[in-house]
């Protein structure tokens, strides 16, 4: 097989398994250059594919083909207010961050659990008859090499996820707004003195975070589970906190590491596709990416220095 045509197999799946991945750990980046360490990013997915799903069952004959982008949309909004749990606990009561992210995680699951089995009387709901589908982007589709490797066969919300890096990027180191947010992270008494609100940063911080840790969730659970349970979302939100880490809480760093994760995720997939792939067990290309989310982490984690205030609970007036 042909290099050519190999990468062409590659990369559309890489970029499909990127995209809830890359919304993650966008929300992880925002709320940790605030100080707010979001270990319950793994929940927020789990509410928004929850949400996400729900929506789009209730709603399908309604809303049509808008169904899946007004779902995401539901999602998101649900997750940020669900993250509230998190900013309350972690900025206003200065509770133990990393206890208070566990405790989303848990919450999460077992409440869509719970009302799964309320409302649906199993343990998943039934599959959405309006998810994402792939498609052609008109015009790009057919440039040449290219079009066939990153706009044949592709779905938006991973040129969404894409696009929405470089916005944050934008937004984080071009605009008063994202410095401010920086400032609390790095430095929040010296914020404080200069009249910027620590606690307002930190809560906008982390309902972003939670709106697109729900997009990312909604966004998995749209496209590729196409239904809830309690193992809709096993591990992709830890893989997002690592991404975050390993991309050195930077937007494009993120974004790099989610594709580089979402590539090992869609490994199982297009393994037959590969000539020295298609002979490798199966089982050894399912554990592949959580395995080198471990070897990048165990690499790369001595090196990156996350904000200074990252994890510290600020006390207004202290030292």
């Amino acid at each position: 097989m042909a290099l050519l045509d190999i990468l062409q197999s590659i990369i559309p799946i890489a970029l499909f398994y990127s995209a809830p991945l890359i919304f993650t750990a966008l929300g992880g980046v925002l709320s940790e250059r605030s100080g707010v360490v979001n270990i319950g990013l793994e929940g927020l997915m789990v509410m928004g594919a929850f949400v996400g799903i729900v929506f789009n069952l209730t709603f399908a004959d309604v809303l049509g083909a808008a169904t899946p982008w007004v779902s995401i949309l539901v999602a998101a909004i649900i997750s940020a207010l669900f993250s509230l749990l998190h900013a309350v606990a972690s900025v206003s009561f200065r509770a133990d961050q990393v206890v208070s992210g566990v405790a989303i995680n848990f919450l999460a699951v077992g409440l869509g659990v719970f009302l799964t089995k309320q409302w649906y009387g199993k343990g998943q709901t039934d599959m959405v008859s309006q998810p994402f589908y792939s498609s052609n982007v008109p015009i790009l589709s057919d440039i040449p090499v290219i079009g066939k490797m990153f706009f044949a066969g592709a779905y938006y919300t991973s040129y969404l996820a894409i696009g929405l890096a470089i916005l944050i990027w934008f937004v984080l180191y071009k605009t008063a707004f994202g410095l401010r947010l920086r400032s609390v992270g790095e430095h929040p008494m010296a914020a404080d003195t200069n009249g910027i609100n620590v606690y307002k940063m930190r809560y906008i911080a982390v309902m972003l975070s939670g709106a697109l840790g729900g997009l990312g969730g909604s966004v998995f659970a749209l496209t590729i589970a196409l239904n809830f349970s309690g193992s809709t979302i096993v591990g992709q939100g830890f893989m997002a906190l690592a991404a975050v880490i390993f991309g050195k809480w930077h937007p494009i760093g993120a974004l790099g590491a989610a594709l580089f994760f979402g590539f090992a995720q869609s490994l199982s997939i297009i393994s037959s596709n590969i000539p020295f792939l298609a002979d490798v067990p199966s089982v050894y290309l399912i554990i592949a990416p959580y395995v080198l989310t471990i070897l990048a982490l165990a690499g790369f984690i001595g090196r990156a220095e996350a904000p200074k205030a990252s994890g510290d609970p600020y006390i207004k007036g202290s030292r």
